[in-house]
């Protein structure tokens, strides 16, 4: 991929932003992605504000420097609340966060107006799904609860493991009471533990990923723009970096997503 070609570029804190990515490709067939996860500072959910800014931006230096961007997905949810409108102003593509989309389908898929939100400390603590909920739909219940269990669940590559149900059911309990009926899996990685919450919420409860949402946002953006890739003739090279192990980086995304990559190790020297 040579540095005038234009990608999409997507951002994490490790693997669960893969997520988003399986959807662009899906929604965007066309369009080549490069992909950042941070599994050396994954989770984001217990760091300082200062800090996930720093990281945030010390990636998209690395996105920018490296690629011609047509557009920079963050896939984040905690990098999303924390970080969204420095982005905005240090690039001049378009930059679209998790929270918005995730926010949108919930208020469609709920029917009682009662939605909880799972995801990190910091992205719990920031009140940016209350926020962007409540300006879709004032009089909504919501019920907001940090799992600061999951993602270090996931980047150890134990999502699909029996064992790890009753500590998903226990992190969970909180929840069993309130009567809701959608439910946001407000962090990108909690879709990979997504048979495990399914079956602790029940039935009666929606789960809500943002990655469908973050996608089509996407797509309406870029033919918006006349930037969409709609060539069916165009084989699309994808790239993936992180910042700590490839060798786990690529056993996670094959159990839980069944994506065959190749992964690079990059070292972020401002971090």
């Amino acid at each position: 991929m040579n540095r005038e070609t234009k990608v999409i570029g997507i951002l994490d804190s490790g693997v669960g932003g893969l997520t988003v990515v399986r959807e662009v490709m899906r929604q965007l067939p066309y369009e080549r992605i490069v992909y950042f996860g941070d599994t050396a500072h994954c989770p984001y959910g217990s760091r300082t504000p200062e800090e996930v800014r720093q990281f945030t931006l010390d990636i998209v230096d690395f996105l920018t420097t490296s690629f011609s961007l047509k557009a920079l997905v963050m896939a984040c949810n905690t990098a999303t609340a924390v970080a969204l409108e420095d982005v905005r102003q240090k690039v001049d593509v378009p930059v679209i966060g998790v929270i918005h989309p995730g926010a949108r389908s919930a208020v469609q898929a709920s029917t009682n107006g009662r939605i909880g939100v799972i995801g990190t400390e910091r992205t719990v603590q920031s009140g940016a799904y209350r926020r962007a909920l409540t300006r879709l739909k004032a009089d909504l219940h919501i019920v907001s609860l940090a799992c600061p269990s999951f993602v270090p669940l996931v980047e150890s590559g134990r999502a699909e493991a029996d064992d790890v149900f009753p500590i998903v059911q226990q992190a969970l309990t909180p929840l069993f009471n309130d009567d809701i009926d959608t439910l946001i899996l407000g962090c990108t990685h909690y879709p990979l533990l997504r048979k495990h919450i399914a079956r602790a919420m029940g039935d009666g409860v929606t789960l809500i990923s943002s990655a469908t949402e973050t996608a089509r946002e996407l797509k309406s953006i870029m033919l918006q723009q006349n930037t969409l890739t709609l060539d069916p003739s165009e084989r699309p090279e994808h790239r993936y970096f992180t910042s700590g192990s490839p060798r786990l980086f690529r056993q996670i995304a094959a159990s839980c997503l069944q994506l065959t990559l190749d992964a690079k190790h990059v070292h972020l020297e401002k971090v």
